[in-house]
C-alpha cells in the first residue's frame, strides 16, 4: 500500500488562534519538565527513571478512568494532565540517553495513524467499524509486517498486565485465529465444568495446594470467557 504523500490536504485546519494557544501551552508544559530534570531542578524528579515511573503510569490511568466512570469532568483534566506529566517524563528521560525525542515519537506515531487510516486519508472506502479493523489488521500485518518475527499470537500481550486484563487480551487473540466456541451454550458448559472441577478439589482432604489454586484460576479463565462472549469487559463489570 503506497504512502499518500497529499494526506495533509485532509488534514482538520486550526486556526491561528487555536494553534498559537495549543503550541504555547505545550512548550511551556515541556520546558518545565526539562527544568525540572535539569542540574539544579527538583532532587526528585532528577532520581526518577523509565523503570520508577512506570508503576505511577497504571495508577494515574486507572485514576483517569476511575473519573470518567464517575463523570467528575474536573477530576478527569487533571488526570490526563497527570498522565501526560508521566508519559513526557519518561520521554525526556529517553531522550537524555539519546535513545530517541519526544519529537520522533509524535512523527512516529502520527505516520503510524495515517497509514493505518487509508479509509480516511486515502481513497480507500470503508463504512462500517468491523472492516475498518480487519484493515487496521490487514495493515500491521502486512504492510508493517508486525508480529512477524513472533513465535504466538500472544507474545504481543504484556505479561506485565494486571491478570483479569491479560486474561481477556489473550481470549480475545485467540479467538481472532479461530480459537473459540461454536455455540453459545458451549462457554456457558465449561464455566460449569471448571466449578464442579474446582468443588471437586476442595472437598478432597488430600488434595495438594497447588492443584486447589490452580482450579480457581481455571473457573475464573472460563468467567472472563463468558463475560467476552457476552461482548463485556470482565474489568469493567468487576468494577461496577
Amino acid at each position: 500500500m503506497a504512502e499518500n504523500k497529499d494526506y495533509k490536504e485532509k488534514l482538520v485546519p486550526l486556526d491561528d488562534g487555536e494553534a498559537r494557544k495549543l503550541s504555547e501551552s505545550f512548550l511551556h508544559f515541556y520546558q518545565i519538565i526539562k527544568t525540572l530534570r535539569a542540574p539544579g531542578g527538583c532532587p526528585w524528579d532528577r532520581k526518577q527513571t523509565t523503570r520508577s515511573l512506570a508503576p505511577n503510569l497504571i495508577e494515574e490511568v486507572y485514576e483517569l478512568i476511575d473519573a470518567i466512570e464517575l463523570e467528575d469532568v474536573p477530576n478527569a483534566r487533571e488526570e490526563i494532565g497527570d498522565i501526560l506529566l508521566v508519559v513526557n517524563m519518561i520521554a525526556t528521560i529517553f531522550e537524555e540517553k539519546k535513545e530517541f525525542g519526544l519529537s520522533e515519537v509524535l512523527d512516529e506515531v502520527s505516520a503510524k495513524l495515517v497509514r493505518r487510516h487509508p479509509h480516511v486519508f486515502g481513497d480507500v472506502q470503508k463504512e462500517d467499524p468491523e472492516e475498518v479493523i480487519e484493515l487496521w489488521q490487514h495493515i500491521k500485518k502486512n504492510v508493517e509486517k508486525q508480529g512477524q518475527a513472533r513465535e504466538s499470537i500472544f507474545d504481543s500481550v504484556p505479561r506485565t498486565m494486571p491478570p483479569l486484563e491479560r486474561a481477556y487480551k489473550l481470549q480475545k487473540k485467540a479467538s481472532k485465529v479461530g480459537f473459540d466456541w461454536e455455540k453459545s451454550d458451549e462457554v456457558f458448559n465449561k464455566l460449569h465444568e471448571e466449578i464442579e472441577e474446582l468443588k471437586e478439589q476442595v472437598l478432597q482432604t488430600s488434595a495438594a495446594p497447588d492443584k486447589i489454586m490452580d482450579e480457581p484460576g481455571d473457573s475464573l479463565f472460563s468467567l472472563i470467557n463468558v463475560s467476552r462472549c457476552l461482548e463485556i469487559d470482565p474489568a469493567e463489570a468487576l468494577h461496577r
